[in-house]
């Protein structure tokens, strides 16, 4: 039996106009949709800055009222924070990878929809779009999603926590801090030796400097100033 070799050909479809209804239609439907998608995302990352400064405020509360209480809690507080830390992070690169496409749609359809230029619709971004749509990416890797959110947010939750440790080894210590050699032993506990508490400590505040600085220097903000490059000001 011979194979029909008379097969219809694909139907291309036509260009993409603005004047198209149903591709209008269909885009903003899409935007609309993608909108609502990174809304929850950015919704979840809320949630886990919120549990961060409530275990932060709590500890601090409870290290300050009981003088007995070790300053070894802010260990337990540091690890807190840093677990959620690395969960809001992770929920960032899902928030991030799908902004990306509604930062695509905005600056590709609906700049030409604003400007009525159907010049500007050109390019492959619909290609872009439609290679994440089937196999969807990050855009951004671990370290900068962790860094990105230290900068934000928990740059400031360590610092307080790293203040409020201070603070509770200089007011409570046993005998008076007059130099860094009584600060280092004042950080030992019960069985935990002075250089551990030492390395944590300063090896916490090198990571979160280091990190903000490196973030604040290769990677580009969601929203930028006013005045930087060539944007306009305007207001209403």
């Amino acid at each position: 039996m011979s194979e029909n070799t008379n097969l219809p050909e694909p139907t291309q479809l036509p260009e993409a106009s603005l004047h198209d209804p149903c591709y209008v239609n269909t885009m903003v439907h899409f935007y609309r949709g993608e909108l609502g998608r990174i809304m929850i995302w950015r919704q979840r990352l809320d949630v886990t800055t919120t549990w961060a400064i409530t275990t932060t405020t709590t500890i601090i509360g409870a290290a300050f009222t009981f003088r007995d209480l070790p300053h070894i809690i802010f260990f337990f507080n540091l690890s807190l924070v840093w677990v959620m830390l690395w969960i809001e992070a992770r929920r960032y690169r899902f928030y991030d990878a799908f902004r990306g496409r509604v930062r695509m749609l905005e600056s590709h359809f609906l700049v030409p929809m604003v400007m009525r230029n159907q010049k500007i619709l050109d390019g492959e971004w619909r290609k872009l779009v439609c290679e994440d749509l089937i196999l969807p990416s990050f855009k951004i890797s671990k370290i900068e999603a962790v860094g990105r959110r230290i900068k934000r947010n928990y740059a400031f939750i360590f610092g307080i926590i790293m203040i409020a440790w201070t603070m509770k080894i200089m007011i409570h210590a046993k005998e008076p801090i007059h130099s860094f050699g009584a600060f280092y032993n004042a950080l030992a506990v019960h069985e935990l030796p002075s250089w551990l508490a030492c390395f944590v400590y300063f090896g916490t505040i090198i990571a979160i400097t280091a990190l903000t600085i490196w973030v604040a220097r290769t990677s580009s903000e969601e929203v930028s100033e006013f005045g930087t490059g060539n944007s306009s000001r305007w207001r209403i």
